[in-house]
Order: C-alpha cells, then structure tokens, then sequence
C-alpha cells in the first residue's frame, strides 16, 4: 500500500539557505509535482506579495512564511495530473464530432488559452495576464482573433527574457490600461509606452524618427518591438526578473542598480501617483512603492477578475485609478 502524504503545511519558518524559489519547489515535490523554472517564479512573487515581502529575493531565517495563497494552486495542478486521459479511440470520436460541427456552422473559434500553454509536467496557468486579455478583448484593444497569438507570444517573451507572465500584465495595466495599443502621453506611446528622445524606448524600436506611428501597429506588432527593445535594455540579465526589474526596465533601466527596497530612485518625470511612496507625489519612487502600486493597480483594474489570494488591497477607488494619466 502507498504510503499517504501529509496534509499541506500551512505556514513553514524560514530556515538558513532557504529560498521563496526552493519553498514553492518543496511544496510541490511534497505533492508530486515538478515546475516549470517559470511557474516557480511566479508562484515566489505570489507568496512574496501575500506575505508583503517587498523584495522576493531576500527572506530572513526565522521569518514565518504563509503558504495559503499557492496551496489551493498547487493542489489544483496535483488534481490536474491524476485526472485520467481520455481514451484515443473517445479523444477522436471528440475531435472529429467537434471539427464537423465547426465545418457545418462555419466558425472558427478561437483555441483556449489553456491550450497554448507551452507543455510542461503541470498545467500552467497564469490568471492575472489571462483576465487582462479578456479585459482587452472586452474594451476593444485586441480583436478576439488575436487574443491567442497575443497570449503565446507574451509566454514566449517570458520565458526569453525570464519574468512571469501575469508581471507582464500588471506592467501594461499601469502603462496602458492593459494593452491599449493607442494609450500616448503625446510623447510616449502604446503598450509599453515607447518614448520619443535618443537611446529611448521609440529609438530602441526602430521608430525614432516617427514614434507616434506606434499607434498604428496591433498589440500584436507591438509585442515584437517590446522583445527587441528587452533585448537593448538586457531584462534577461536581471533574472529570474522581478516585477520592480522588469517595470523599471520600461521606466528607466539604469535606476535597476538599485537594490534597496526602500531607497529613492532617481526617476525624473510625473509618473502615477500610485508609484511613489504612499502614492503622495511629492515622496519618493522606490523598488517597495512602484511593487505595491502595480499590485494596487492591478487590483483596481480588474477587479473581481482576480482569485482572492491575488488581489492587492487598493485603497483608491476603480474609477480614481483609471482616471490617472502616466
């Protein structure tokens, strides 16, 4: 008889050489799972924002780490994999069923995103860049034939350039209202807001003499330049990066120098008030406050979108945040 595991620690205390990395990778092994290098990062960022730990890189012996935000993931992904395979001759049956129905109707719908979800030992799901997908297909920022290509060149850009994905999501949320692929400030442009001025995001891209000509390109297109301009700017260098790495990558890539947490970053410009320190514009941007203003941001934004192990609180109201300018 196999011998049963033990139940889900809840909570576990930091011991010396311990990682948030090497904690998820524990829990999961306790389960009989293996992750993706990926799924572990975004999972640490996860425990790191639940536990309102502002650098997930350093965690301290004796530090009591709550492990209910990623218990509920990781045995969803461990009841995932005991599920049974359908059998070929039922799969086919399916298959064929299905496809002589989109034939008759004459529609093409659009794959799962699940389903394009590089294959790994686990299902991987990535729930805050999935519901701003929908958020953008339901605003009109992304045709809903796109919204696959979309989600797989993100996935692909990910793990390239080594962030996680739904970071990725919270950044155009704070920049673009999530992908608005027209969002400008008159002199910074689309997804990621590419600006005008030499060595800047529009010149990395290659549109330095038109950068507004941004705006005529699909997210899709836009994506492209975001990989190329990840690329000048050297994100894959910061990683695994961190959501302050890769939003400062975007924001101003020199300030990522900066290790402390709380230590003001020389970011000039007006930025969204939720990015400084207490979101009082007149105090300082720090690696902690652009952490919990992405997460507020997020939060607002999509709302009840999100598991409620994700939502940040926002102390500002839906509309005050999406009524702010970057």
């Amino acid at each position: 008889m196999q011998q049963a595991r033990p139940a889900p620690a809840a909570q576990v205390s930091v011991s010396n050489g311990n990682t948030l990395t090497g904690i998820v990778r524990a829990q999961a092994e306790s389960r009989g799972l293996k992750l993706s290098g990926t799924d572990e990062h975004r999972l640490a960022q996860q425990l790191a924002s639940a536990n309102k730990i502002s650098n997930a890189d350093l965690i301290h012996v004796g530090q009591v780490i709550d492990l209910t935000p990623i218990n509920q993931e990781l045995e969803a992904l461990k009841s995932n994999t005991a599920r049974a395979p359908v059998p070929a001759t039922t799969a086919k049956t399916l298959a064929d069923t299905s496809a002589a129905a989109a034939l008759n109707s004459r529609k093409i719908t659009a794959a799962p995103l699940a389903a394009v979800t590089p294959k790994t030992s686990t299902p991987v799901s990535h729930p805050v860049l999935e519901k701003t997908l929908d958020r953008a297909v339901a605003k009109g920022f992304i045709p809903a034939s796109d919204k696959v290509p979309v989600y797989e060149k993100i996935l692909q850009m990910a793990q390239e350039h080594r962030f996680a994905p739904d970071d990725f999501a919270r950044m155009t949320l704070m920049e673009s209202d999530g992908m608005n692929p027209r969002a400008s400030n008159q002199r910074c442009h689309g997804i990621i807001q590419f600006c005008d001025g030499p060595a800047r995001g529009a010149a990395s891209a290659g549109y330095a003499d038109n950068p507004k000509a941004i705006l005529d390109l699909s997210v899709h297109k836009q994506l492209s330049l975001v990989d190329k301009y990840f690329g000048d700017v050297g994100l894959k260098n910061q990683g695994p990066a961190g959501l302050e790495d890769l939003y400062l990558s975007v924001l101003n890539p020199a300030s990522r120098s900066e290790r402390q947490v709380t230590a003001a970053l020389d970011i000039g410009g007006k930025q969204a008030r939720m990015l400084y320190t207490g979101s009082d514009t007149d105090a300082s941007i720090t690696r902690q406050s652009i952490r919990q203003g992405l997460l507020q941001n997020a939060a607002a934004r999509l709302g009840q979108f999100l598991p409620t192990a994700m939502r940040a609180p926002a102390p500002r109201t839906n509309q005050v945040a999406a009524n702010e300018q970057h």
